[in-house]
């Protein structure tokens, strides 16, 4: 009995990475033709896991491995892959069928994009902090100032000027 129950498990756990793993495939297709990730320089990698991990948050099901999110796996990897398919209408309609209405096709295209754009902002962000962190120059102090505090210093003599 344990050993059934372990291998419908380790099968559930093995279909279940499939199912991400496609949709992180499809993801990163979208991300390599993307003009800021070029611009930027940033990781196809980082913002794929990014996205993928973001938008999953929003997906149906309470765990990466319940059925209900391997589904929405399935279909947000169908959803954009959809440009490349040979009958796209009627993808389109399966698409319809498989998140319950057009209106749910919607909120799923608008969770991958908002999830894209919120991973976009924080990278660029991030990888503009480290920019202009690196091209700041490091002040150090002059070994003979370390030494001294500033109300210690003595104050410059003055000098009298001659009046005509």
């Amino acid at each position: 009995m344990k050993k059934l129950l372990f291998l419908c498990g380790a099968v559930l756990l093995l279909s279940g990475c499939q199912e991400r793993t496609a949709y992180e495939k499809a993801v990163m297709e979208q991300i390599k033709n993307e003009q800021d990730v070029k611009d930027y320089k940033l990781d196809p990698e980082v913002v794929t896991r990014c996205i993928v991990d973001l938008s999953s948050a929003n997906m149906g099901g309470i765990f990466n491995y319940d059925p209900r999110r391997l589904e929405a796996f399935r279909s947000y990897a169908k959803m954009l892959t959809l440009k490349d398919a040979k009958n796209p209408q009627q993808v389109m309609e399966e698409l319809r069928t498989e998140f319950g209405s057009p209106k749910g096709l919607a909120e799923a295209h608008r969770n991958y994009t908002e999830s894209t754009m919120n991973c976009f902002a924080s990278l660029i962000m991030s990888s503009e902090e480290e920019v202009s962190e690196s091209e700041q120059p490091e002040q150090k102090p002059a070994d003979d100032q370390t030494s001294a505090p500033a109300a210690q210093v003595a104050p410059a003599p003055s000098v009298p000027v001659a009046e005509k």
